[in-house]
């Protein structure tokens, strides 16, 4: 397993659990990426200065070659200021709220081990829920119903106690191989002991979240929709649809990434069932959609303060020291 992939160990969670959680969450094409480096920027230009880092708040930007479609800051866009949680899964991999959960504490532990910042910025709402609230993964481990379990693993086989965990808990099931024993006996374990399904439980979040200062950018819906559809047309002049046939043909996608916002659209554009209008005009439209909806869940966040989403560069470097105030507290 590699070192990412480990689970971080409980004294280091609930430590976290009490620091204050700093975020730029916002819409797609809000500009929200350039402002979480800005304010990196200004921190490390303070008294004393602060290396300040962004933490991926996005559940594409972990795809390694999904680097068009998902507006992934390039690598010389993240030369000036460290970036976590991008690019740590193949396109085949499910990477799910509960992985992220386990690499944003490590990336956040390692900063602050630094004596660094960490700013989270993104516009996926379950992952900053978990961020502020955890999820629920469970009651503790029985040894003797463990035992038991990996015991009918070992001799009914994987198949059969896939079968078992379908029948209880399908969604889990949906997600785990029958030959990861080690997710597939956890679930059976939670169900015999809770009589509910882990995948629902991990649905319960705590009643007291964490510490939070989280900055909200406020877009102009007619400015976004404009510049939602040249950001489009701009990511296919860049080569989106070479992208993501070149991912099909190599890796391939996986159930999760191939939910990438566009690239089933772009795909077709590659197969010739749409031109390159209708699926630029496509994207754009459920890009807009996939927008309204993101400025609906944030909305439900009453820790977000709201700013206006920087228009221009001279915007930008008014707004992050603005911002840098309210994150600091």
């Amino acid at each position: 397993m590699d070192q990412h992939r480990k689970r971080p160990d409980l004294g280091m969670v609930k430590a976290l659990a009490q620091r204050t959680l700093r975020a730029i969450v916002g819409p797609t094409a809000s500009g929200k990426t350039a402002l979480a480096v800005a304010v990196c920027e200004a921190l490390g230009q303070g008294q004393p200065p602060i290396s300040g880092e962004v933490v991926s708040l996005d559940s594409m930007l972990v795809y390694r070659g999904l680097n068009i479609g998902t507006a992934k800051p390039s690598l010389d866009e993240r030369k000036g200021v460290p970036h976590h949680l991008i690019d740590v899964a193949d396109p085949t991999e499910r990477y799910d709220v509960s992985q992220y959960s386990v690499d944003a504490q490590r990336a956040e532990e390692e900063i602050l081990s630094r004596g660094g910042m960490p700013i989270f910025t993104g516009g996926t709402s379950f992952y900053l829920k978990a961020l502020l609230s955890g999820l629920f993964n469970g009651p503790d481990v029985d040894p003797k119903l463990r035992a038991s379990l990996e015991a009918r693993y070992d001799v009914e086989g994987a198949e059969a106690l896939h079968k078992a965990l379908r029948a209880v808990d399908p969604a889990l099931a949906e997600r785990v191989h029958a030959n990861d024993k080690k997710r597939v006996v956890r679930g059976l374990e939670v169900f015999e002991q809770t009589g509910t399904a882990l995948g629902e439980l991990q649905k319960q979040w705590a009643s007291d979240p964490r510490p939070s200062r989280l900055v909200g950018l406020e877009v102009d819906i007619v400015g976004l929709d404009e510049r939602i559809l040249a950001r489009t047309k701009e990511m296919f002049r860049m080569g989106w649809p070479e992208e993501a046939e070149a991912i099909r043909k190599g890796t391939g996608f996986g159930k999760t990434s191939i939910q990438a916002l566009g690239y089933r659209d772009v795909l077709r554009f590659v197969d010739g069932e749409l031109t390159r209008d209708e699926a630029i005009a496509e994207i754009a439209l459920r890009t807009r959609q996939f927008s309204r909806r993101q400025r609906t869940w944030l909305r439900g966040f009453q820790e977000i303060r709201w700013f206006a989403a920087p228009k221009t560069n001279e915007d930008l470097v008014a707004l992050a020291p603005e911002v840098l105030d309210w994150i600091q507290g």
